[in-house]
């Protein structure tokens, strides 16, 4: 893969209104995954799970769960992840990380291990909008919806929790050819966002 600065990722990338129709291959999505995978995590503890929906059937299972305001953008959109964690992800530890009793201090902590899980596999979800775009797609972050719902319409056989939803897709052609970029919402400034201590 080329090498991306961060123009590409942050400064003259823009969270979609609208994505293309174009499907997405499953390859892409694995590869996806790959690049996703290689980004640091607190003890390499790697807890973020993601689910592709990628056919309509899946799509409209997830509808109900979507408030008013992202059905439409998520119905539009040719892939749609959940981004998950697995609150017993250090059952993966032994193989993951070589730190001796690593597993055992998790698994004796529900708070920690629950804490811990949900704070990497956010990271991670943040991973996957960054790797979709250094990959040429779009990606559009949700968290208008019944995690409830979703965890129990696509997740109860796992022990998953959700955490928040992308929608992914190509470019949509017309804004891919507007010249001018959208107008950016605003941004706090260093100085209302930032300490130096």
């Amino acid at each position: 893969m080329p090498s991306i600065g961060y123009e590409h990722l942050f400064t003259k990338h823009h969270t979609p209104q609208k994505l293309s129709s174009r499907p997405i291959e499953e390859g892409v999505l694995k590869e996806l995954y790959d690049v996703v995978k290689l980004g640091p995590t607190s003890g390499n503890c790697q807890p973020a799970r993601f689910v592709f929906l990628t056919s309509g059937y899946a799509h409209e299972r997830l509808k109900p769960a979507l408030s008013a305001g992202n059905v439409h953008k998520a119905m539009e959109a040719p892939v749609i992840a959940i981004i998950a964690h697995d609150p017993l992800f250090f059952e993966q530890l032994p193989r993951l990380n070589k730190t001796k009793d690593l597993r055992e201090w998790f698994a004796g902590d529900v708070g920690l291990s629950e804490e811990t899980a949900f704070r990497n596999g956010t990271l991670q979800g943040a991973y996957l909008i960054l790797a979709a775009r250094a990959l040429g797609l779009a990606a559009m972050p949700m968290s208008g919806f019944d995690s409830t719902m979703v965890e129990e319409e696509f997740l109860k056989d796992t022990g998953w929790r959700a955490n928040f939803l992308v929608a992914l897709g190509y470019p949509h052609e017309t804004s891919a050819q507007n010249s001018e970029p959208p107008q950016r919402a605003p941004r706090l400034t260093f100085e209302e966002a930032c300490l130096c201590l």
